[in-house]
């Protein structure tokens, strides 16, 4: 079985933290990834080369590599330059995730222009397209891989969204239309929800904040404790 295949039907824990963050070490994050290894995750998402090389450190799991980098007041900032793209590919991740959202980039590339061109300059490694919603899906399945759900809720065409809503309306739509196989993303908070994903059709799913990010899960409880 490939290092792909093992990922089919299985959680892959995200392991990222911004530099606002307490948790922000290349370090720790090797340190959660072994923590998600030893749960039983069979992946990792994890945000730049020198945490993606600190974790592999670590464990030998199949990672999702993305690049934050936010250039000025553009909204795209995962993996949003063929810069970030190379950088990822010199160190042959097992997948590559980019925002592929219609929305404005940095280098001023369509979505589909810059997705057509990472597959012709690295036609063997697989795309994940970051999307937020299914018109955003219709144009990445033709260049990526994978499509995620990552981004529905965070853009301003799905501000509020959830994909839990509705009964998970919106990701059976995303299995339904998608050519390509769907990856469950983005405030997968739950066990209950992350099984929910699976059971409907997802190939996988991520899970981050749920897991792996102290401060986000603290600020969700005294939300919920009104405090």
């Amino acid at each position: 079985m490939s290092k792909l295949e093992s990922m089919k039907g299985q959680l892959i824990v995200s392991c990222q933290a911004l530099p606002v963050e307490p948790l922000h070490s290349s370090f720790i994050m090797s340190k959660m990834a072994l923590a998600a290894l030893k749960g039983g995750a069979k992946g990792i998402r994890a945000n730049t080369v020198v945490d993606i090389e600190a974790i592999r450190g670590e464990v030998d799991l199949p990672i999702i590599g993305i690049i934050k980098e936010v250039y000025g007041e553009h909204p795209v900032f995962i993996t949003p330059t063929m810069k970030e793209v190379d950088a990822l590919a010199a160190i042959n991740v097992e997948i590559i995730a980019v925002d592929a959202t219609r929305r404005d980039r940095p280098d001023g590339l369509s979505s589909l222009e810059f997705l057509k061109g990472i597959k012709v300059k690295y036609p063997t490694i697989a795309i994940m397209g970051d999307c937020a919603d299914l018109e955003d899906v219709k144009s990445a399945m033709e260049y990526c891989d994978f499509i995620g759900t990552t981004l529905y809720g965070y853009t301003e065409y799905t501000k509020g969204c959830d994909i839990s809503h509705n009964n998970f309306e919106h990701l059976k739509k995303v299995i339904e239309l998608s050519s390509k196989p769907v990856i469950a993303e983005g405030k997968v908070n739950t066990p209950e929800k992350a099984k929910l994903c699976l059971d409907m059709g997802a190939w996988c799913v991520v899970v981050g904040g749920a897991i792996t990010r102290p401060m986000e899960i603290t600020e969700r409880f005294i939300k919920e404790m009104g405090l």
